[in-house]
């Protein structure tokens, strides 16, 4: 009786001269041979032991197998065509694939059992050629076999415990296990590669259904625009002959009637016998020859002719049919495909960008691939966001995350992900500049004390610099263009300035109380103007109508002046209450010329001048600049109040020497968010200005410096 032996052998080091050698430990286990064979080479259903022709086994999904045979005579022996089976081991319900019994697959695992059967193979340890009695081991570590008494002391006694050495029998059997299960995974791989790629081809042939349909219905609507045409033209033709057909029958019912009554007339002529009687007849029928002449002209005529080219309508039609629809395909390998993620921050909107590539990883250079994306927070919350295709090959994914964290992105084509989707971004809080200018000093490159700042036709910026008396104009990239002054910025006082529809600069000045209009170009003054009441002027403002707005922080008043400088009304008063002022630090126009005031309040005011409504009181901080955006939101730079220095210096309690922000409200008053950089901190910002797409300029009275952010 034959047995099968099973080898569990465990390496340790023994003594060599007292030092360590190798030695194996072998434990065996006898299994009979024909148990073996009736277990697991045997057909459960007909008995049968498996073989490579009618027995050949077949595995089922339900993982039992059963062979070639005994399928074909279970579903022959149905006598309903269902499609399907029960499994005779386990009855579960199984699909009969399209080729029927033969489309099932091999059992991998029995038909290599039957081929160790076959060839009665039987454990053998391997020797050494030269120790006959010496068994050969494996090290793992330098991938080689070896006798012991063959090889030096590299893998045994000293360095041993570097080397992973085992029997080379276990190793051959190991590698043999490795290599049917990497096998297995292979062939798995490939069923589902088969799988993928058969419902990719199932997807064309709808595709192609869809498509025909699409085409056909789009040329039923071409056909239909050209009967209608047909039928206007022959509708065209039938009016066309019913009009003058009109006025031809009326021509002849016109002769008729002639013709009968000059038969009427001429009947019993010849029996007439006076003289004067036959005369008269005779003068009306010459009459009648002239009106008769006349009727044999018809009125209208017959020429009728359809012509169809006479223009290149025909030549236009013909190449619009041949312009008309087209079909859109892909070469897109979503696999290779790559998505590029921008730095994103809470607030600002961004955008991903995608390039296509085809298979062999080349660049596409068309758009039109149908493209889903979905993008979530950690919650799992979906963001709003939009693919805008650049019919380049690329595409970019344009979102606004609301507030600091993580998302998830997750893009497919073809509903197949791109490589690495889905993608990780993560959203920071802080909105740094885009750029920075300026240093203290009088140079071009520097600024001193920047009070204000503003912006004029194409993005132009204008800082007001005070320290140096004049005004820089700046390119909307930060580049220098030229300097404005000193007319009207007199003494280091000018403390604010702005734009007038104009495009010329208003410009107040604390110290000589002057209201001074300049040329943008030449900086020449065009017109001054002061009031009386004048006490502190701090900031200056122009509406729609090119009337001048003041704000005096000292008289705790707003000064309103038309174009030609009359001073139109004031309003305002010291206090807290509304419509009243502390220290007025700023003040702007916003939507229909309403006037926006700033202290430690935001107070809006209509264009005359009444008390509107309070968008903000913030209680400890300082408003320094104010404007309007087209969409209405107001951005106010604001410093908070600071108690004391970190360094231990007191400062005056309720001073403004904190922390600095732009906030951005809602025209309604709430607060959106902040604009806060981590690396590089406002200080005292006081004046701000928006140019296009978005960017905000603000002017840094604490760093001397202009500094420019996106702020949506």
């Amino acid at each position: 009786m034959a047995f099968i032996s099973v080898t569990n052998s465990r390496l340790e080091k023994v003594g060599m001269r007292g030092a360590m050698m190798s030695s194996t430990l072998v434990e065996t286990v006898s299994i009979n041979y024909d148990d073996f064979n009736d277990s697991f080479l045997t057909c459960g259903t007909c008995l049968c032991t498996y073989d490579g022709q009618e027995r050949t086994p077949k595995l089922l999904p339900c993982s039992h197998t059963v062979c070639r045979n005994c399928l074909e005579r279970i579903i022959a022996a149905q006598t309903l065509d269902t499609g399907s089976f029960r499994c005779p081991i386990c009855r579960e319900n199984i699909h009969i694939p399209q080729g029927g019994v033969v489309s099932f697959p091999p059992s991998f695992i029995v038909n290599q059992l039957l081929d160790l059967m076959a060839q009665q193979r039987r454990d053998v340890i391997p020797k050494c050629s030269v120790h006959t009695t010496q068994e050969l081991l494996f090290c793992e570590t330098c991938d080689i076999v070896f006798c012991v008494q063959c090889v030096d002391g590299n893998h045994i006694g000293r360095g041993a415990s570097e080397h992973t050495v085992i029997p080379f029998a276990i190793a051959i059997k190991r590698m043999s296990e490795i290599l049917l299960y990497k096998a297995h995974l292979c062939i798995k791989n490939l069923n589902s590669a088969y799988e993928v790629v058969s419902e990719e081809l199932r997807q064309l042939e709808l595709s192609v259904d869809k498509t025909l349909d699409a085409i056909n219905r789009s040329f039923q609507d071409v056909v239909a625009v050209i009967e209608k045409r047909r039928h206007d033209c022959l509708q065209w033709v039938r009016k066309t002959r019913e009009e003058k057909k009109t006025i031809l029958k009326e021509q002849l019912d016109l002769i008729q009637a002639e013709k009968e009554k000059v038969q009427l007339e001429c009947d019993g002529l010849q029996y007439q016998v006076e003289v004067r009687n036959i005369t008269k007849k005779i003068s009306d029928l010459n009459e009648k020859l002239d009106t008769t002449s006349t009727l044999s002209e018809p009125r209208e005529n017959s020429f009728l002719q359809y012509d169809y080219k006479h223009n290149d309508a025909l030549r236009e039609v013909a190449k619009a049919i041949s312009n008309f629809g087209t079909i859109r395909v892909s070469t897109t390998f979503p696999a290779l495909t790559t998505a590029e993620a921008k730095k994103a921050t809470a607030h600002l909107r961004t955008s991903v960008k995608i390039h296509t590539v085809d298979y062999h990883g080349v660049p596409r250079s068309s758009g039109g691939d149908p493209i889903t994306v979905e993008l979530r927070t950690e919650r799992g919350d979906l963001v709003e966001c939009k693919v805008k295709d650049n019919d380049d090959g690329s595409y970019e994914v344009i979102y606004l995350p609301t507030k600091p964290g993580k998302l998830k992105l997750a893009i497919n084509i073809f509903n197949r992900p791109i490589k690495d989707s889905p993608l990780l971004i993560d959203v920071g809080d802080h909105i740094e500049p885009i750029w920075r200018f300026g240093s203290r000093g009088m140079g071009e490159e520097n600024v001193n004390q920047p009070t204000r700042i503003a912006s004029g036709p194409d993005d132009i910026i204008y800082i007001l610099d005070t320290g140096n008396s004049r005004i820089k104009v700046l390119a909307r990239d930060g580049s220098f263009l030229r300097h404005l002054g000193p007319a009207g910025l007199e003494h280091q006082g000018a403390t604010g300035f702005c734009v007038n529809g104009s495009g010329q600069i208003a410009v107040i000045n604390w110290r000589t109380k002057l209201v001074s209009i300049l040329d943008a170009v030449s900086g020449a003054a065009v017109k001054q103007y002061t009031c009386t009441e004048f006490v502190d002027p701090i900031d200056i403002a122009v509406n729609s109508r090119n009337e001048i707005v003041v704000a005096d922080s000292s008289a705790h008043k707003i000064f309103k002046f038309d174009q030609s400088g009359n001073l139109v009304t004031t309003f305002g008063g010291q206090g807290d209450k509304d419509g009243q002022f502390k220290d007025i630090n700023a003040v702007c126009i916003g939507k229909n010329d309403e006037i926006l005031v700033a202290d430690h309040r935001i107070q809006i005011f209509t264009k005359d001048g009444k008390y509107s409504r309070k968008v903000v009181d913030s209680g400890e901080g300082c408003y320094g600049g104010i404007t309007v955006d087209s969409g209405g939101n107001i951005l106010a730079t604001i410093t908070e109040k600071a108690f004391k220095s970190d360094r231990g210096a007191a400062k005056e309690k309720g001073s403004c020497g904190g922390r600095s922000f732009v906030h951005v409200f809602h025209s309604n008053g709430k607060l959106l968010y902040s604009i806060d950089s981590s690396t590089d901190r406002l200080k005292r910002p006081n004046g701000l200005a928006i140019i296009s797409d978005f960017r905000l300029v603000v002017a840094d009275l604490g760093n001397n410096c202009v500094k420019k952010y996106y702020y949506k």
